[in-house]
């Protein structure tokens, strides 16, 4: 039995670790560590009564001590971050503050509860990162692997390069028993929806544009949020302390192409429910049109990385990872979900205006 703290455990690739990990191991102890901000949502938990949330900032390092010394925890699986990359082009400061002072404040609580003490506690401080460290690859370069030199290209990727170091030293200085995951582009249920999938997906169910950025032939590798979280498990349970796995998705596609598999299988969602139309009367698909109408090419961000992909060779060598889903098979979940969760998204739109 294992007592867990997950920071940003209200967040979108936080809170479905939160719900695979009690469903896996379920008379584990779990405590939500997470400050609430615009993306982090305290009912992507709900129905999970026996997990613990604490409003909080990782950055305060007495309240991350308690939580340790209070619920005798022994892992940490570290999600809290800052991760839009448009925001952290406007606004740069919030990503230095979260994703290299809060990381550096877990740290140090971890080594004063586990290390510090002498007790010799086994542990496992768990850090989750992005492949957007490694910079922005050509058209025939080899994917990412482990051993990829470091080149972040945005604000985001450098605080989380940052980061990444930290937990390195904090291994090979003081014995920490850290791993790390840089996983692809994420996307699913709890997605807040500033990126891609579920803004373009909701938009086309709303009838707004489809914002394209410059040629729309920037590739990503998507993973299916579940598939992510089965590699941090794996991490977790087989990862050998102070190294680096890479978790993909296998699915190495460029973003017109996600975006027509957007529209097809929202066009295709309302030929075989009537009912969609009255729900969503400003969607194309409503009307008799297309969604593929609504793309529009907007100006390219600035610095936008041209394209990642990831090499999973060694999690799947040596932890036995492999991801169970292609982009079609789970953009058609996703699609599921948010067209029966429209009371989880609706809010989040009616709250904000929310922009790409």
């Amino acid at each position: 039995m294992a007592n867990i703290i997950v920071t940003g455990g209200a967040g979108f690739i936080g809170a479905n670790f939160v719900h695979h990990w009690n469903k896996v191991s379920p008379h584990d102890s779990i405590v939500v560590l997470d400050l609430l901000t615009y993306a982090g949502n305290k009912h992507n938990l709900d129905g999970l009564d026996d997990v613990l949330l604490v409003e909080g900032d990782i950055c305060d390092t007495d309240l991350v001590s308690k939580i340790i010394a209070d619920n005798e925890i022994d892992t940490i699986v570290h999600f809290a971050a800052e991760s839009h990359v448009d925001r952290s082009i406007t606004g740069p400061d919030a990503f230095v503050t979260t994703n290299v002072i809060g990381t550096h404040s877990l740290l140090k609580a971890a080594k004063k509860a586990w290390l510090d003490s002498g007790t010799g506690k086994p542990h496992r401080f768990h850090h989750v990162s992005t492949d957007e460290v490694y910079g922005s690859l050509g058209p025939n370069d080899s994917a990412f692997s482990e051993t990829t030199p470091y080149a972040p290209n945005s604000p985001y990727s450098a605080s989380k390069a940052a980061s990444d170091h930290l937990v390195r030293a904090y291994h090979h200085t003081y014995g920490l028993e850290t791993t790390t995951s840089n996983c692809s582009n994420n996307y699913g249920p709890f997605q807040f929806p500033e990126k891609l999938i579920p803004l373009f997906t909701l938009n086309a169910l709303n009838g707004k544009p489809l914002p394209i950025y410059g040629d729309g032939l920037n590739v990503r590798d998507w993973l299916h949020v579940e598939d992510h979280c089965r590699g941090i498990e794996v991490c977790l349970r087989k990862g050998a302390a102070g190294e680096v796995y890479n978790i993909g998705g296998g699915q190495e596609l460029p973003n017109l192409t996600v975006i027509d598999e957007i529209c097809r299988a929202v066009d295709s969602a309302f030929a075989a429910d009537a009912t969609l139309a009255d729900r969503f009367p400003d969607a194309p698909a409503a009307n008799g049109r297309r969604s593929e109408e609504l793309k529009t090419f907007v100006t390219d961000r600035k610095g936008h990385d041209r394209r990642y992909a990831i090499d999973e060779a060694k999690a799947r060598d040596e932890l036995g990872y492999i991801p169970a889903r292609d982009f079609k098979q789970g953009f058609a979940e996703t699609l599921n979900w948010f067209l029966s969760r429209e009371d989880w998204w609706r809010p989040l739109l009616e709250r904000a205006a929310i922009t790409r």
